[in-house]
């Protein structure tokens, strides 16, 4: 394995805590909007369009699935903003082997030709004049470094545990569905506290095709028994947006990195910042879940 040095610091952004939140009301707007609460509970208004803000509006995709049956998450960059720490990860490592000449990767480039890729295909398009399996190997030992990294740095994106209570609270269906290799997926799961709240981990490289082929998701869809025409996913890469897309699940994007207009570019029925984001909210309040009683 490589020995890595000490990583240089990683770039931060505001996020919450992976502790469980407190009990305390979220409430984000005005009370004609969806708020958060433990136990799934909602304080809810009528909303109409003259409520909304301008660049609200909900995208037909996504108010066409009501009543909402299902949710899918992507894990890397989505449930968490981990990507600051993939990249750490691959910029010390390729510097290491001296990729690019030794020159480190930026951002811009991570973003272009990394994030959300599958590591069989990021070990061709990196090293294509490299035996696949030395090519694998780096591939293996960077996943090795991100484990060493991800504990104490890892972050919930901002509302994502208060969104996984309002869902419980719904007893919507629910799976994640990563590229990541397995050891990766269940210890970010761990880290943030929902290993036991999603009941199918669906891991790309386990399917016929990784993502950007909709099998990953295809297949969550299958086993947790959902219609895709009840179901939307959460998804922060063009990547995973390209497979969700065509599963023919609408995609809601979240820009915790990669540029909006790439998201929108790959088929993202909505952008949005956050968990907490009042588009999304919109949306939730709009697609009128159905409860454990069966009633929408």
């Amino acid at each position: 394995m490589l020995s890595p040095r000490a990583p240089a610091p990683i770039p931060r952004r505001r996020l919450l805590s992976t502790s469980a939140p407190s009990p305390s009301r979220i409430s984000i707007g005005d009370s004609n909007r969806i708020s958060f609460s433990r136990g799934g509970e909602k304080k809810r208004g009528r909303i109409s369009s003259a409520d909304t803000p301008a660049g609200m509006a909900t995208d037909s995709a996504l108010t066409k699935l009501a009543p909402l049956e299902a949710i899918l998450f992507d894990i890397d960059g989505t449930l968490c903003d981990s990507d600051p720490i993939h990249f750490c990860a691959f910029r010390e490592l390729l510097q290491q082997i001296g990729f690019n000449d030794g020159v480190p990767i930026t951002e811009e480039f991570y973003s272009a030709n990394i994030s959300g890729g599958h590591n069989d295909d990021l070990a061709q398009s990196l090293f294509p004049d490299m035996d696949h399996d030395k090519a694998m190997r780096f591939m293996d030992d960077k996943e090795a470094f991100f484990r060493k990294l991800a504990p104490g740095r890892l972050k919930a994106v901002d509302g994502l545990h208060d969104l996984c209570r309002w869902i419980e609270g719904r007893n919507l269906k629910r799976a994640a569905v990563t590229n990541a290799p397995r050891a990766n997926a269940e210890l970010m799961l761990s880290l943030l506290g929902l290993t036991d709240f999603f009941p199918v981990l669906v891991i790309g490289s386990e399917c016929d095709r990784a993502k950007p082929f909709p099998d990953p998701y295809l297949k969550a869809l299958e086993l947790i028994g959902a219609s895709p025409d009840h179901t939307f996913i959460f998804e922060d890469s063009a990547s995973g947006i390209r497979a969700g897309v065509a599963a023919g699940v609408p995609v809601v994007g979240l820009t915790t990195r990669n540029p909006g207009k790439a998201l929108s570019d790959a088929g993202a029925s909505l952008l949005v910042n956050d968990f907490q984001d009042p588009k999304l909210l919109s949306v939730l309040e709009e697609l009128k879940p159905v409860t454990e009683n069966g009633q929408a």
